[in-house]
């Protein structure tokens, strides 16, 4: 018995040490994790720790960290037993920045200026409530179950939808939120986000202040096989720049996510692995390189922050949109984008009414097809940094289906055909959660 007490001990310490061993370089990222959402999901959206570690901090090991708030000092702070402690700020104007121990917390800087215009118009064009009015062409009772279906049943933890809306043609005939959201929730898009940043460079070639089809404007570049690369490579995804993502380890992304000071960097400094327009490879490095990008086409930091928000996000009345930035003051545009479920569904109805807002064209109608139309080599599923159906990857959804996608399952679903946008937000995605199922459950409920 003694021997069978000392060995199980033994195995026990073995894997104990074997662990930590493997994870230890895991720590860094994981309280990073901990330490941004809790910051973000606490000081942006308003809600508790409890509710941040129950409800979006429930992931295998970052469930690890142990995560504290300064409410005074507008910081939240997380570690793994007590190592590897990650600190992550939160700037008024700037959302949440995950720092490091060398970060000048006494350093001035600069916040982007917001113009939120008010008007007494109905949704989406305005503040007000949506008209209250059923339209003929809708099974009301079919599109109550389809969207009903998309959540939880009371205890669950299988779908984790937390909203959906449904818009069609400019009214929404469908809103529903998990218990402890609301309208007026602000939700983390993460890569949702990612189109938001292609929108500003189709703002930008709209002025004509930006030829997308000449070689990207970065410097390293110029004396090597880089220097071939465009803007339009980049925006979609086949630039052939050497990239990891892959979040179930440590990789390229998380450590630009988690670690990085300038995440426009990590991309730019990669060696070309593939000739451009050659290969496609889905890289959120990529985007905040574009991000970097875009920064250097104004002449003052304070002109980059306001013209994301003055050109675009307010200029279409997504009021509650924050944009993050890192430690060097660029937003991070693959991933930190947060707004209301409504005006996410803003931004899917801008594109789908071809860039027209309300009579103003914010966006070329050309830009909109461009974003829509298929990658080379990417099998018909990535458009301009936005996803496309033109491949058939949800065989009951209309073709010419494109969305804007993010982790755990984000989606602006755009089906022009149908004059339809629809927005499920939540922390599961396929297979988990079946949109394909849900995409086409909802449009069932229209009339044809």
């Amino acid at each position: 018995m003694k021997k069978v007490i000392k060995y199980s001990t033994l195995a026990l310490v073995v894997g104990i040490s074997y662990l930590a061993i493997t994870n230890y370089p895991k720590l860094d990222l994981i309280s990073g994790f901990s330490a941004k959402n809790v910051a973000s999901g606490h000081f942006i959206a308003q809600r508790s720790i409890k509710m941040i570690e129950k409800g979006d901090n429930d992931i295998h090991l970052i469930d690890l960290a142990t995560n504290k708030i300064d409410n005074r000092n507008q910081f939240a702070t997380a570690a793994v037993f007590g190592l590897k402690e990650r600190k992550a700020i939160y700037r008024e104007g700037l959302g949440v920045t995950l720092i490091d121990a060398d970060f000048d917390l006494t350093k001035p800087y600069e916040l982007p200026k917001r113009v939120k215009t008010q008007n007494h118009l109905p949704f989406p064009y305005g503040d007000s409530d949506p008209e209250d009015a059923l339209l003929p062409d809708v099974d009301y009772k079919k599109l109550k179950k389809a969207v009903a279906d998309a959540f939880d049943l009371a205890g669950e933890k299988k779908k984790r939808t937390r909203s959906v809306i449904v818009v069609y043609k400019d009214q929404i005939i469908a809103e529903q939120y998990e218990t402890g959201f609301d309208k007026n929730s602000k939700i983390l898009g993460w890569s949702m986000t990612k189109s938001i940043t292609s929108a500003l460079f189709g703002v930008l070639q709209k002025q004509r202040k930006l030829d997308i089809y000449k070689p990207a404007p970065v410097a390293q570049w110029q004396n090597d096989a880089r220097a071939k690369i465009t803007i339009n490579d980049l925006l979609h995804m086949n630039s052939g720049l050497e990239w990891e993502e892959n979040y179930e380890k440590i990789c390229d992304a998380t450590q630009m996510l988690f670690q990085a000071r300038d995440m426009p960097q990590c991309q730019r400094r990669k060696p070309a692995k593939f000739a451009p327009n050659s290969h496609w490879y889905y890289s959120s490095g990529t985007t905040n390189l574009l991000s970097g990008i875009l920064r250097n086409q104004f002449q003052t930091h304070q002109q980059y922050l306001d013209f994301w928000y003055s050109a675009l996000i307010d200029k279409i009345g997504m009021h509650s949109m924050v944009v993050e930035t890192d430690m060097a003051g660029n937003f991070v545009g693959s991933s930190y984008g947060w707004a209301t479920t409504r005006d996410w569904a803003k931004f899917g109805l801008l594109y789908l009414h071809k860039g027209n807002w309300n009579g103003a064209q914010i966006l070329d109608e050309s830009w909109v097809d461009y974003s829509a139309t298929p990658t080379n080599t990417s099998h018909g599923n990535y458009g301009a940094h936005f996803w496309l159906n033109a491949g058939g990857k949800f065989p009951n959804v209309p073709r010419d289906f494109y969305y804007c996608s993010g982790f755990q399952g984000q989606m602006i679903a755009i089906i022009p055909s149908l004059n339809l946008v629809i927005v499920r937000l939540g922390l599961k995605e396929d297979p988990d959660f079946g949109f394909n199922a849900f995409l086409s459950n909802v449009i069932a409920s229209l009339k044809k």
